[in-house]
């Protein structure tokens, strides 16, 4: 139709359609830019088809090749240019906010500190001088890793690099960079630090960073839409409110639980989310949607009306409660709270086909009615829960949180449906803590008040599974689960009626099984084991322990023996009458009930009164015959923990001689585990207080393992190895034994250790051993450093370490060549310096050593000189027989130097010594009397000296303290 027109409308299309293939085919095929009106293209082509000329079609070749090359020098250029660093004082002001927030002292902390060199911010966010800035440089920091010394970093916005640091006069920064330059902060400190780079790893800094950016990144979108749609401005201010509270909120929350996750193992991030993983993220946005959609589709039968929360609002809340969680936890608990670590599979993982099913199956409870709910919860429950692909499957799809909700409902199946699903999964540790931050645990505390029992039953036992870490604990007590729990343990509230009695029994008791099962994990915290004591919950586990179902005698001594380890609960226990029940239950066939059993006495037997009545019911004979069925070995470690504690009475030490027990425990010493021998060697340390068991155990051949034992590490082996040495070495033939073993260098080598229990324990035992060793003063000098040690030891803190040490120095000034050496080191003025004390058991001790150096050239007057004097005759106050001896006698050895006996008759001793001239202790009654004899002489010294015709003519004795000058001149020819 065009025919002769037809180039014109050709050029005409082109000319309207610039890029039409990006017309015909979309953008996604756009082949050139758009061109502008003033097209160098085509004003090339309307050349070369308007002019023949051969030349100028080559120039106009050549011109767009030049064209094309001025092109890709242009692009080559912006590429270049827009890898370069340009940085902002926001960017560098966030990153230094974050790591501000994980520095501190702590080995798990990325940085010591940091800090910006000046506290002045120019009004454009920069603290860099202003003609420093003119050079693009932002800040300064000084940064403090824990492997390097303190850096002094420059941020510029070119980047990041080391500076000459601060000069020492005039605290200025030296400007001049000294390193490489790194695109930002953390990089540097990456490089600079092998500490911090494997701590971050570990926080999720990065990922909180993230967040900061797009905070920024919200509130610039929102200023350029306001912009942008100003006339609408009114009718999206409520939406723009809601999506920066929402985001700041999702930034907030990032913060706290990078701040609580602090110092705790975290998984390393991928930049590939594993199957595992993919549904967690986003799993706390979602969880609003899926009850919308479970509302709608189960018409208002199987959810309870509930406020829809702003997920973002919602993870900020649950964030803002773990930091209080923390903050406000005062139990200190010695098991290991902390949850393993999910192991993550790999994202191309074949995986069985029952984790397709189950997904499918969760699919069906979101959107399925009341009906197929049901069905659906019945067809998962037929799957085998207990594997963790399984248990995976469903917490991957968000099937947690439907199972959770259905929980609020009114309809029973659903709730029976979905409380025996969360009892199975629950003993995977990560689905456990899943359900505590979906806030499962209040609603099934709730349910604990249902009417009906097996609701009961099924909320207890998952929550028995749940609460195996402190924030669940702590969860459970706070929205008041305790006392629920504890109500659920009286199970004869319900079967008071005979006609229904026989029918409703059994449910009875597995109710009360089951709420002692959840007391049972529960207990583990020390906040609500005094919770129990207090809603009464000690009462009625003594009540279930009389029972005869073995099923539920377990929680229910469990329970009683996690909370023995209060004192408290310690009183309560005993005002039941327990032990009698707990002694019945050793003779048991069941060997977990027989366990718990033990260590409930174990606990308890720290008091006298408990020992006595395990005694008085027979308990020690169980005791020992359970010692012979070692192939249970945590049931052996409570069976030597009970026999331990009950052997600090000596009947029931004697008791266990008569039974054999001794012998048995020291076939116990090898092979074992260190729980059972802190146990085995404890109970051996407290037998050996009496001398027929001392024989026994020498004759056994125990010696020789224990003496073995000492070159251990654990803490409360070395203690209780140490005590039973040191009371082995009373006897003079285990003294040989011992000796001939080289224990006493081993004893001595331990008065380095860095714990004061095996120190202070160490000088224990070394007393008996240096008072019946043969040649004991070139035993003690032939250990290199030995007393220098055991004399620095008297500067220590501990009061036990300082009593052990001081006795220990009484024993080793009995050799005159060691007491001068002793001396050298400075002896006098450290025990001085401890005189001012008030515990009686280091008073003795302190005067012994005391009294024992006095007996060396001028320690006498040296004591004197450091006022220790005054402090020993204020211990003649004390209501303790033993201090009494031990002050006198060091008294009595000061005074044979005039001085101290001024001093003494200042401090009123003379007062205190004659009423202790009529005790019927004889040591004391002596040192008394010698004390008062030499004051005596010096008053008649100082009245001879002032009265020298005079001499046998009776003056009333005048005061002691009136003539120093008297005395000094009395010494004089």
């Amino acid at each position: 139709m065009a025919k002769s027109t037809k180039l014109t409308e050709a050029q005409a299309c082109i000319e309207a359609n610039r890029n039409p293939v990006a017309k015909i085919l979309g953008l996604d095929y756009k082949v050139i830019d758009e061109i502008s009106e003033d097209s160098s293209v085509l004003s090339i082509l309307d050349k070369i088809t308007k002019d023949d000329d051969p030349a100028s079609e080559t120039k106009m070749k050549i011109a767009m090749l030049l064209k094309q090359l001025d092109l890709h020098l242009l692009n080559h250029t912006l590429k270049h240019i827009s890898l370069e660093i340009r940085l902002n004082p926001g960017t560098f002001k966030n990153d230094i906010e974050l790591l501000k927030r994980f520095s501190g002292k702590g080995k798990q902390t990325v940085l010591e500190f940091i800090d910006y060199t000046s506290d002045y911010e120019f009004s454009n966010g920069c603290r860099a001088p202003p003609w420093r800035q003119l050079r693009g440089e932002i800040c300064y920091v000084l940064v403090k890793p824990h492997d390097a010394e303190i850096l002094c970093v420059t941020c510029s916005k070119g980047g990041v690099f080391l500076n000459g640091g601060k000069t020492d006069d005039e605290e200025e920064v030296n400007y001049e960079r000294t390193g490489e330059i790194y695109k930002d902060l953390v990089t540097l400190l990456r490089e600079k630090s092998a500490i911090f780079s494997e701590n971050m790893s570990k926080q999720g800094f990065l990922h909180v960073r993230s967040c900061h950016l797009c905070t920024e990144k919200v509130r610039v979108s929102e200023g350029q839409q306001k912009e942008k749609d100003q006339p609408d401005e009114t009718p999206r201010k409520t939406e723009d409110a809601t999506l920066h509270k929402a985001s700041t909120a999702s930034h907030r929350s990032a913060l706290e639980s990078s701040r609580i996750n602090l110092g705790k193992k975290q998984m390393t991030k991928r930049l590939e989310p594993s199957l595992n993983w993919k549904t967690t993220v986003d799993a706390k946005g979602k969880r609003s949607s899926v009850r919308d959609t479970q509302g709608g589709k189960h018409e208002g039968r199987l959810e309870k009306p509930r406020p829809s929360i702003l997920p973002g609002i919602a993870q900020f809340r649950k964030s803002v409660q773990k930091v209080e969680d923390i903050i406000s936890d005062s139990t200190s608990e010695s098991e290991e709270d902390e949850e393993p670590s999910e192991r993550r599979k790999e994202a191309n993982a074949d995986l069985p086909s029952e984790y397709w099913q189950i997904q499918k199956l969760v699919k069906y409870l979101k959107r399925g009615n009341q009906t197929a709910t049901v069905i659906a919860l019945c067809s998962m429950k037929d799957f085998k829960l207990a594997q963790e692909t399984c248990q995976l499957a469903i917490r991957n799809v968000g099937g947690l949180e439907v199972l959770i909700n259905l929980l609020e409902t009114d309809e029973v199946k659903c709730q029976i449906g979905s409380l025996q699903i969360l009892k199975e999964i629950s003993h995977n540790p990560q689905i456990r803590r899943n359900i505590v931050e979906l806030g499962g645990l209040p609603v099934m505390v709730n349910i604990l008040d249902s009417p009906f029992k097996c609701l009961k039953c099924l909320a207890a036992e998952t929550i028995a599974n749940v609460a195996k870490f402190r924030r669940a604990r702590r969860a459970v007590r706070r929205h008041g689960g305790i006392t629920k729990l504890v109500a659920l343990l009286d199970h004869e509230q319900n079967s008071t009626e005979p006609t229904y009695s026989s029918l409703y029994e059994t449910k009875d008791v597995e109710v009360a099984r089951c709420g002692a099962l959840a007391l049972w994990s529960c207990s583990k915290s020390n906040g609500n084991k005094e919770a129990i004591r207090k809603t009464g919950g000690i009462h009625l586990l003594a009540q279930l322990l009389k029972t005869s179902h073995e099923n539920m005698l377990i929680p229910v001594v469990g329970t009683l023996q996690e909370c023995a380890s209060e004192e408290n609960c310690r009183a309560a226990i005993k005002a039941e009458r327990i032990i009698e029940n707990l002694v019945k239950n050793l003779n048991s066939e069941n060997e977990q009930l027989q366990e718990h059993c033990a260590m409930a006495i174990y606990q308890c037997a720290e008091d006298e009164e408990t020992r006595h009545l395990m005694r008085r019911h027979g308990g020690l004979k169980p005791l020992a015959s359970l010692l012979n069925e070692t192939d249970n070995k945590e049931r052996l470690a409570a069976v030597t923990g009970a026999i331990w504690k009950c052997s600090i009475s000596k009947e029931n030490a004697t008791k266990f001689r008569k039974y054999k027990a001794i012998e048995t425990l020291v076939g116990l010493l090898t092979d074992q585990p260190e729980e059972v021998l802190v146990n085995v060697v404890g109970a051996l340390g407290e037998c050996c207080q009496e001398q027929e068991n001392r024989v026994i155990i020498r004759k056994c051949g125990g010696i020789q393992p224990l003496v073995k034992l000492l070159v251990g590490t654990n803490q409360a082996l070395l203690v209780n190895v140490t005590k039973a040495v040191g009371a082995c070495a009373v006897e003079p033939e285990s003294m040989m034994i011992i000796d001939s073993l080289d224990a006493v260098r081993l004893l001595w080598s331990l008065l380095k250790s860095p714990h004061p229990e095996v120190k202070a324990s160490a000088a224990w035992a070394l007393c008996p051993c240096i008072q019946n060793a043969k040649d004991a003063g070139e035993m003690v000098r032939s250990f290199i450093g030995g007393l220098e040690l055991v004399v620095s030891l008297l500067k220590s803190d501990n009061k036990e370490v300082l009593a052990s040490v001081c006795a220990a120095i009484t024993n080793i000034a009995k050799d005159q060549e060691n007491l001068a050496i002793i001396t050298d080191y400075g002896v006098v003025p450290l025990l001085s310096k401890i005189a001012n004390t008030t515990d009686d058991k280091l008073r003795q001790h302190l005067a012994e050593a005391i009294s024992r150096c006095c007996m060396w050239g001028r320690n006498r007057e040296a004591f004197g000189e450091h006022r220790a004097v005054g402090l020993l005759v204020r211990y003649l106050k004390s209501n303790d027989a033993n201090v009494h001896r031990a002050t006198a006698q060091a008294l009595y050895q000061l005074s044979e130097d005039a001085d101290n006996c001024i001093t003494m008759h200042e401090n009123g001793a003379v007062k205190l010594l004659l009423d202790m001239i009529g005790s019927s202790d004889h040591d004391l009654q002596e040192a008394a009397a010698g004390c008062i004899s030499n004051i005596r002489r010096l008053a008649l010294a100082i009245d001879k000296a002032r009265y020298p015709y005079n001499s046998n003519r009776h003056y009333k004795l005048p005061s002691i303290t009136q003539h120093r000058t008297c005395h000094s001149h009395a010494q004089e020819p």
